[in-house]
């Protein structure tokens, strides 16, 4: 294993010597306080942190628990294909309560899978007890043509990558004692961070980005004030899942597929053959108040209400 320091003695470095022997050479450094780290020239960092809660994000009932670590990891990562970055390191807080100890080598599988899945390094973090579960990831990438939410255009389009409405189907189906569909489940339980895709975008013109985690419509409204742009969005134009509700899949959460703004002549064909994934125009960059407005069917919609932390 590169850069391996030795540990101290006790539980705590016995458990942080496990995972550290689940990531082997995904991870490095880990042992001094801080990690050494360094951009190449002509980059620019760009960082983010993400935190997944025990009976927020995830119950236990509903996901292994190498599918949370993995989910953890790749939320926090989702937030760096939004700004067009490539992920290089991870850093992860672990606050467990005594009986998610014996699960804590799948945890960490699951969170050295999504940091290998994008080519990042595992370089250090914490360890503490907690009443609940809660893992917070913190990612560093670079980028040279870095995407942001203010940079929307009137003229713009408004594309989005993927297919909607997997993860709201699941979580329904969970809350009422059900079993998933599996394309609903694995959307939910292993969503993908499109890094390789953003940075594509960002090399053909795309000019604005947001992952979609609180709901496509909540979070097309970010775009939304921070460019100080009017959005219209046709629900029609979104590709759902099979039995799927356009509106649901719209206000739904932790997709953690791409919205972006981008001239109206993105090669949307030669996209979906370099990444096997669908690229779908669902609207337009207007002039006007910052607003999203919404269309289904034909009529004007009031935008349904999307995840709030803090109104739950």
């Amino acid at each position: 294993m590169k850069g391996e320091i030795a540990l101290g003695g006790g539980k705590e470095f016995d458990l942080i010597r496990a995972m550290r022997s689940r990531w082997g050479n995904r991870a490095s450094g880990i042992g001094d306080d801080a990690a050494i780290l360094e951009v190449p020239a002509g980059e620019r960092l760009v960082v983010s942190t993400d935190a997944s809660i025990e009976n927020v994000h995830f119950r236990r009932d509903w996901l292994t628990p190498e599918e949370i670590g993995y989910r953890a990891a790749t939320s926090a990562l989702s937030d760096l294909a939004a700004m067009a970055a490539t992920p290089f390191a991870v850093l992860v807080a672990l606050s467990m309560p005594e009986e998610w100890v014996p699960d804590l080598p799948a945890i960490a599988d699951g969170i050295g899978e999504a940091a290998s899945i994008v080519g990042a390094q595992i370089v250090g973090g914490d360890l503490t007890r907690a009443s609940e579960l809660a893992i917070g990831v913190t990612v560093l990438g670079h980028a040279q043509n870095v995407l942001s939410r203010s940079g929307a255009s009137v003229g713009d389009s408004v594309f989005v990558t993927g297919t909607f409405g997997g993860p709201a189907s699941a979580v329904l189906a969970f809350e009422h004692g059900e079993t998933p569909g599996t394309w609903a489940r694995e959307r939910f339980a292993r969503p993908q961070a499109r890094i390789r895709e953003a940075r594509w975008l960002a090399d053909h013109g795309a000019r604005a980005a947001i992952d979609i985690s609180d709901g496509l419509l909540a979070d097309l409204a970010h775009i939304a004030r921070a460019s100080g742009v009017r959005i219209t969005v046709d629900l029609d134009a979104l590709p759902v899942g099979e039995g799927m509700d356009a509106i649901r899949a719209a206000s739904g959460g932790e997709e953690y597929e791409l919205a972006i703004a981008a001239p109206i002549g993105l090669e949307i064909e030669t996209f979906t053959r370099e990444f096997g994934l669908q690229l779908s125009r669902i609207g337009a960059i207007e002039a006007g108040d910052a607003r999203v407005d919404v269309t289904y069917r034909g009529d004007r919609v009031a935008p349904p209400v999307s995840w709030n932390h803090f109104s739950h």
